[in-house]
């Protein structure tokens, strides 16, 4: 026997915690709306006004202002009241549609309305949002007059396109779990003027031929953003075939990253007037007039152009470091910025500096330019790939000669370090300023299992997550406002990888890198000269013996160098996904450095701008710390920016 819609006890809806039909859904929403408990429906508080009388008409069963009221029981006005007060304890919350409202006040007018055949021809629109719906049954045609259906946030996989009502409007599917639109072109609703279905699993190129003409023939707004879409060329080739489309949502697609995607749709679309929330201008359509003629000569990539700016607030940690005695260790400090991106062509990957373009080699593993007649070096090394095969090192993946090919490729790095060389390794703990992160030489591990002990050791944010490439600039010393001009051009074919990582974020790190040498050949111990003896014989001449400065050795032994990871952040991508063409940010770690930290680097600049003072006959003046004095914090200037194309002539003239 087929449950009442409006009807069933609360003990019901809590057998069900989870309710997967929509009319169960539907049933479990009525009934929290108590149409039948007071002030609603029939009871002690109104029944003398509702008594059945099979002589009178429908319209007589209503209560009249002029009847006298019962001992008991309350007037229409006052339950209304109690219904309508957002003090009430029976008012219903706020988000509550309109239809919830009516029925509620219906149900203390005219209960006895309140039947299943009013109720299925009354709707004309379902919002069912996180309801955890995940089917969408047949009862769903009983609702004769349905004109929208909202599902959204929902765990609806597919959807049976026989059991939508045929007067369909507009239908929302956000937010579900829906790898198709196939199963909805089985039988779609003729007369559907919206589509949401953003937010789900599309993916594939035969989804551009589920949105053609011959099943959505009056369709006027189609929202397909944040999917997983990526053939753009054909999915304009189907859209176009729908005469009355003018609102469109493609952005958060994959297809949507390539430079060429707002031209290109713009011109393949002419009807359309709205693109990704933006309305289409009449200048936007000249621009790119006759570009979707071009379509079989545009490549199918995105273009970021990653630029890392000024680095404050750095500690000088070499103020706390003793003087180096003849034989060392001399020890210097450099500092370089990380950031991860997703594993790209390395052939594809250009490195650039704006003052050097004409200087732009291909990047393959490293990436260097070197400047005549400037210091200035981009140094775009390392990159580094995480497979599976080598990232695991205490799992059990290690199989066969695996460890044996790892130690081999360990040691080989190590004798290219020793030697000057500046190759890397493929192996994971080969990365960063081309020596070895090891806290012992690699020379010592002579198994697999050492370097497992080893790994934890390690700071894990110096290395990229799996299935990114870590890069980072060009290292240099200390200053208290470390300037790094760098840019880095990545190109990316595979779409998809990309839009994850963009939801995913990228970890920009300050790195301090510390390297320690030594001399190699002891310098030879001072033997003071003797006396000269002429000078001895001269009146007013005074034996003076002769004073060597400090050398450094031109031989120095490197100890491996020692990284220290100032500070890291993430830094959301995803706006580039919304339709962002660029996404710039000031990275800020906090205070590192400290009041006595500053006092102590000004005070050894002064000595070392002592004599020059002296020349000019002037004092270096100390400045002065206020008790309230605030250290500047660690901050890097970082921006990613996705490469857009303004005009057709512009977009042509770059793919050409």
């Amino acid at each position: 026997m087929e449950q009442p819609l409006a009807s069933g006890s609360d003990s019901d809806s809590d057998s069900r915690s989870a309710p997967e039909t929509l009319s169960e859904v539907v049933r479990v929403h009525l009934r929290k709306l108590c149409l039948h408990e007071f002030p609603c429906g029939i009871g002690s508080w109104n029944r003398s006004h509702f008594l059945p009388q099979t002589w009178r008409t429908w319209r007589e069963l209503t209560p009249r202002e002029e009847e006298t009221v019962s001992p008991g029981e309350e007037t229409v006005e006052a339950l209304l009241g109690l219904v309508r007060s957002p003090h009430s304890p029976w008012a219903l919350v706020e988000d509550s549609s309109a239809e919830d409202h009516f029925l509620r006040e219906l149900a203390i007018q005219n209960p006895l309305m309140l039947k299943d055949t009013f109720l299925y021809s009354y709707f004309r629109s379902l919002r069912m949002v996180d309801k955890q719906v995940s089917l969408v049954d047949k009862d769903l045609l009983k609702f004769i007059n349905l004109e929208e259906l909202i599902l959204s946030a929902n765990k609806i996989k597919e959807v049976n396109a026989a059991n939508l009502p045929p007067t369909l409007k507009v239908l929302e599917l956000y937010g579900n779990e829906i790898r198709s639109m196939e199963c909805l072109c089985a039988h779609p609703p003729p007369g559907l003027q919206h589509l949401g279905l953003g937010h789900n699993k599309l993916l594939g190129p035969l989804e551009s031929l589920y949105v053609t003409n011959n099943y959505w023939p009056n369709l006027v707004s189609l929202d397909l953003g944040f999917n997983d879409l990526t053939d753009l060329q054909g999915m304009m080739v189907s859209l176009s075939t729908l005469r009355h489309l003018r609102l469109l949502v493609l952005q958060g697609n994959p297809l949507a990253l390539v430079p060429y995607y707002r031209g290109f749709t713009i011109d393949s679309l002419t009807r359309l007037c709205v693109l990704d929330d933006i309305t289409v201008s009449p200048n936007e359509k000249h621009q790119f007039r006759g570009f979707s003629l071009s379509g079989d000569f545009l490549a199918q990539e995105a273009q970021f152009v990653v630029s890392i700016g000024n680095v404050k607030g750095v500690v000088d940690t070499s103020i706390w470091d003793p003087e180096p005695g003849p034989e060392g260790p001399f020890i210097t400090y450099n500092y370089y910025v990380t950031y991860d991106f997703v594993e790209e062509d390395m052939r594809e990957a250009q490195c650039s500096i704006p003052a050097l373009k004409k200087e732009n080699p291909t990047a393959l593993i490293s990436v260097s330019i070197d400047t005549q007649g400037t210091s200035e070096r981009v140094s775009c090394l390392p990159w580094q790939i995480v497979r599976p095969s080598s990232a695991e090192l205490v799992g059990d993946e290690l199989q066969g000669g695996s460890e044996v090919q790892l130690l081999e490729e360990l040691q080989e790095a190590n004798e290219s370090q020793e030697s000057g060389a500046t190759e890397m390794g493929e192996s994971e703990l080969s990365f960063i300023s081309g020596r070895s992160a090891l806290p012992v030489p690699l020379s010592s591990i002579n198994s697999a299992e050492e370097l497992a002990k080893l790994r934890p050791r390690m700071d894990p944010r110096l290395f990229p997550s799996p299935g990114t490439v870590l890069f980072s600039t060009n290292h240099k010393p200390w200053a208290d406002v470390i300037s790094y001009n760098y840019e880095m051009q990545h190109t990316f074919k595979d779409l998809v990888p990309l839009k994850a990582f963009l939801l995913s974020g990228t970890t920009v790190t300050i790195v301090e890198e510390k390297i320690v040498s030594w001399a190699v050949v002891p310098l030879p111990v001072e033997i003071p000269l003797g006396p000269c003896t002429w000078r001895g014989q001269m009146p007013g001449m005074e034996q003076k013996t002769p004073k060597k400065k400090k050398e450094i050795p031109k031989e120095l032994r490197q100890e491996p160098s020692v990284l220290r990871v100032l500070g890291s952040n993430l830094v959301a991508l995803e706006p580039l996904l919304a339709g962002e063409s660029q996404v710039s940010t000031v990275c800020n770690y906090g205070v590192i450095r400290t009041l006595e930290s500053d006092k102590m680097t000004l005070t050894r600049d002064l000595k070392k701008t002592k004599k020059g003072a002296k020349k000019e006959k002037s004092k270096p003046q100390m400045p002065s710390f206020d008790s309230d004095y605030q250290p500047e914090p660690l901050t890097v200037e970082v921006q990613i920016q996705l490469n857009q194309y303004r005009t057709a002539e512009e977009a042509l003239l770059i793919e050409a």
